[in-house]
């Protein structure tokens, strides 16, 4: 049997994958130097998770924890980034998307798992979780603009705002969320959806993934596609006989709280990893910041947030 080993690219973790040729057939080796437990032990439990509830996930082929590699199916080298950038009408593609979305939510998970003799237990969104993440914007975007001393004083001030903002989210943490569920995690065979990349998944609020994929950084929507994706959720999920406007004001919130994690964890991704790939989406994640704050639920936390700091200056990628 011939074998070849070639790198491919990765995510935003601390891992390295290699795609191994086995002849015609392909598999894809993990490796993990750090964080084992998450990006080794907890993702394969996860994506026997998914696997056991009928969604593609890569399946454990070998387990060689100890020496932080593991051996796992190939879902191929497609994406749906891939499958549907090119596409004009990207609505019924967007629509097997918000189905698989729909199905994930369904999950019911078991108080704990185990991984050899690793227990894994998933688990639960709080409001520590939410600012703990949005605290990323403060702590590796804003850091590099601001003097430590005003920065303190600006964070104290938008958090205690965000913590009113965080308490008025409708939805109880009760869903399998992703956590990270967007077009580069979605891989496409033929006609077959497989999800990548899932070791962060927590229960959480319905609304977190379902934002996660209409405001996307990677892909610019446009507005009216973007509202018939929330429609749609809403009319085919278990949110059906709950008023619009109930799911929108999650929605927007989440979307806020999740664009400003995104703009920490890019620049740390540059500053701290030398991954510098991820900075080109930091002008639509402002967009889209600036488009949900728009919603009346986040009016105030909108004007401490212009007030406090000179948005048109944190906007300009070059100061970084």
């Amino acid at each position: 049997m011939k074998y070849k080993l070639k790198k491919i690219s990765g995510d935003a973790s601390f891992r390295e994958f290699y795609r191994l040729k086995k002849n015609k057939k392909t598999t894809i080796i993990v490796s993990a130097k750090k964080e084992k437990f998450k990006n080794l032990a907890v993702y394969s439990v996860i994506n026997n998770i998914l696997n056991n509830n009928k969604i593609d996930a890569p399946k454990l082929l070998s387990n060689h924890y100890k020496n932080g590699i593991i051996e796992i199916s190939d879902l191929g080298e497609k994406s749906f980034y891939d499958h549907v950038i090119l596409k004009k009408n990207k609505l019924n593609s967007y629509k097997s998307l918000i189905k698989l979305l729909i199905k994930l939510q369904k999950i019911k998970v078991k108080k704990l798992y185990k991984f050899g003799k690793l227990k894994i237990k998933i688990s639960k969104y709080t409001l520590s979780n939410l600012h703990k993440e949005s605290d990323l914007f403060f702590d590796w975007y804003l850091k590099y603009f601001l003097k430590n001393k005003k920065l303190n004083k600006i964070k104290k001030t938008l958090r205690s705002e965000l913590n009113k903002v965080y308490k008025k989210l409708n939805y109880k943490n009760d869903t399998f969320v992703h956590r990270d569920f967007h077009i580069s995690n979605v891989m496409v065979d033929k006609k077959k959806l497989g999800i990548i990349d899932s070791q962060d998944a927590i229960i959480g609020n319905p609304l977190y993934d379902v934002s996660s994929v209409i405001d996307d950084v990677r892909i610019k929507l446009p507005n009216k596609l973007q509202n018939k994706l929330l429609d749609f959720y809403h009319k085919n999920s278990k949110l059906k006989s709950d008023h619009i406007e109930k799911l929108k004001n999650d929605f927007d919130i989440l979307s806020v709280q999740r664009n400003l994690k995104i703009l920490g964890i890019f620049v740390r991704l540059y500053k701290r990893d030398n991954k510098d790939n991820y900075l080109k989406f930091l002008p639509y994640t402002w967009t889209l910041i600036e488009k949900r704050l728009q919603n009346p639920v986040l009016k105030n936390f909108k004007l401490l947030f212009y007030k406090h700091m000179s948005v048109k200056k944190l906007k300009k990628l070059n100061k970084i």
